[in-house]
């Protein structure tokens, strides 16, 4: 019993050091940013800001009017995880639930999809969006989150653990296929649902490379592509930058803070169902 209590007493402490020295960054960014300038660069660098400030953050807003960006990043990530969860959700149910030809076959050819990486397919994307006069605009921004193979692979998984026999009496007391799926599949697949809008909003808030590539317009790019350009213009204002970047990942954070429970769970139940 004592040498079992000392490993569980080493364990703990192992995963709080390594706790402590991951969130040791983002601490130290929080602390910069109420710093005023020039404070950070000092050596050794203080810990906490002397005299805390939120002169960078005012800067920010107004100065470099940052706030269209933070506007443009939450339209893009609340759009984009409704419409994922919309297009997704119907879909796996679909490759679950329904029977047609080449279901399996079809499926089958999506999920190999899940092995190309996605810089692969941005080019044949945004030409196919220049096409479609897509290009530098928050629709062509949204495409790629719309409808994923993740997404879809995700929901199937978990929704094929939901009764045959629950849909077919929905079916035998008249219930449409659509009023199937929203009233009786819906409420069980509830828990992947969260799961992929945590997911969905949390790959859509902190993209970079694709708002980089489909949005010209600076007054249109989000946050984290604003925050790269911001860099180049004002590298020696530390503690300018440290506001940017935990301006940029507190809504991301705190998604997954109150998701994570639910995040971590659907993404193991959706691996093993089926």
């Amino acid at each position: 019993m004592t040498r079992r209590r000392l490993e569980t007493v080493l364990l703990h402490a192992a995963l709080l050091t390594v706790a402590l020295v991951t969130l040791a960054p983002l601490a130290w960014m929080a602390s910069a940013s109420f710093m005023a300038p020039g404070e950070a660069n000092t050596l050794p660098p203080p810990l906490l800001p002397r005299a805390p400030t939120f002169a960078n953050y005012t800067a920010l807003f107004t100065r470099l009017d940052m706030w269209r960006n933070f506007l443009a990043s939450a339209v893009i990530a609340v759009t984009a995880t409704v419409g994922s969860i919309l297009v997704n959700s119907l879909a796996g149910y679909a490759f679950a639930k329904l029977r047609f030809g080449g279901r399996d076959r079809l499926f089958g050819s999506l999920v190999v999809g899940l092995v190309v990486p996605a810089q692969v397919a941005m080019l044949p994307l945004f030409l196919l969006l220049r096409e479609l006069h897509l290009v530098n605009t928050y629709a062509g921004a949204l495409v790629p989150y719309l409808a994923s193979v993740f997404g879809i692979f995700l929901i199937r998984q978990y929704t094929l653990s939901v009764p045959d026999e629950l849909l077919d009496a929905a079916r035998i007391d008249g219930a449409s296929e659509l009023q199937v799926f929203r009233l009786v599949a819906l409420p069980v697949i509830k828990p992947i649902l969260v799961t992929l809008a945590a997911f969905t909003f949390l790959s859509a808030w902190n993209d970079f490379m694709w708002p980089l590539i489909i949005l010209s317009d600076s007054a249109k790019h989000t946050l984290p592509v604003a925050l790269a350009n911001l860099v180049g213009e004002h590298v020696q204002d530390t503690e300018l930058m440290m506001a940017g970047s935990f301006l940029t990942i507190l809504p991301a954070l705190m998604v997954f803070l109150v998701f994570q429970r639910t995040y971590v769970r659907g993404i193991m139940a959706g691996g093993i169902k089926g």
